[in-house]
């Protein structure tokens, strides 16, 4: 009986330590303006993801944010699923150096990728991370649609966001951006993009607004892989609970029918 009291007891503790943790966290975060809503096509139980837009949005992420951000849990052999053969990702991999152990020198070499790897990191860790963008280290790609807090409205509305700030506005330390947006309503990040910055091979317009429209895309997609076959399932599910609900009704009235 006392062993189990202690048990809930130290549950209990347990969860307002990190009800604690998550309170400071977001006062950490600072306060930031709410974004607007954005219609996604991978939004709600049928949503599923525009592979045009999602191939766009690597292309973005491959010639401007690869610069600066990682994606350590993607291969390159994960671009099959945007609808790639691999034979293109083959081709888009080998494009990439990435480690290849040492020579008989001992000294480090690189190699060209193949699908099995997986990204290549722009930096060889935090700390030079860090010193090459106004002392922040740019966060890892692979799951931020997911752990962002706003999810892909919010990434899309920092991407777009960049504006002159207030007359009051100090910068809280050197290479700081006003975008009311970002926590704290400035980020260490300038303006990313530009109209005509990407070149699209479908021949979309490439203005700043669809670039971040597609990169966002691309994010969501990274970060929740298996979104469209999680929603296929649950919409098995629910079908299957209605027929059995059906099949349950016409049961009752059945074995009820006899009775007055």
């Amino acid at each position: 009986m006392r062993g189990g009291m202690r048990l809930r007891f130290g549950f209990l503790l347990g969860l307002l330590a990190s009800l604690a943790d998550i309170s400071h966290a977001m006062a950490q975060a600072g306060p930031h303006d709410r974004p607007p809503h954005q219609v996604w096509s991978f939004e709600g139980p049928l949503g599923r993801f525009d592979l045009s837009a999602v191939q766009r949005g690597y292309a973005v992420y491959a010639q401007v944010c690869s610069a600066c951000h990682g994606m350590k849990a993607m291969t390159y052999g994960d671009l099959a699923a945007m609808g790639l053969t691999m034979e293109q990702v083959s081709r888009i991999a080998a494009t990439q150096q990435v480690p290849g152990g040492v020579d008989a020198q001992g000294d480090p070499v690189t190699r060209a990728a193949t699908p099995a790897d997986h990204f290549r990191d722009p930096f060889a860790n935090p700390e030079a991370a860090a010193a090459a963008n106004n002392g922040v280290a740019p966060p890892d790609q692979s799951r931020l649609a997911l752990v962002y807090p706003g999810g892909p409205d919010r990434i899309y509305a920092v991407l777009t966001g960049y504006r002159e700030p207030p007359a009051a506005y100090r910068p809280s330390h050197a290479g700081a951006v006003y975008n009311p947006y970002a926590s704290g309503r400035e980020i260490a990040m300038p303006p990313p993009l530009r109209d005509g910055q990407v070149v699209y091979t479908d021949g979309t317009p490439a203005t700043a607004a669809q670039e971040a429209r597609d990169v966002t895309t691309f994010l969501a997609w990274v970060a929740q892989p298996h979104l469209e076959a999680r929603h296929r399932l649950g919409m098995q599910v629910v079908l299957y609970l209605l027929f059995l609900a059906v099949l349950v009704l016409l049961l009752k009235r059945r074995v009820w029918s006899d009775v007055h």
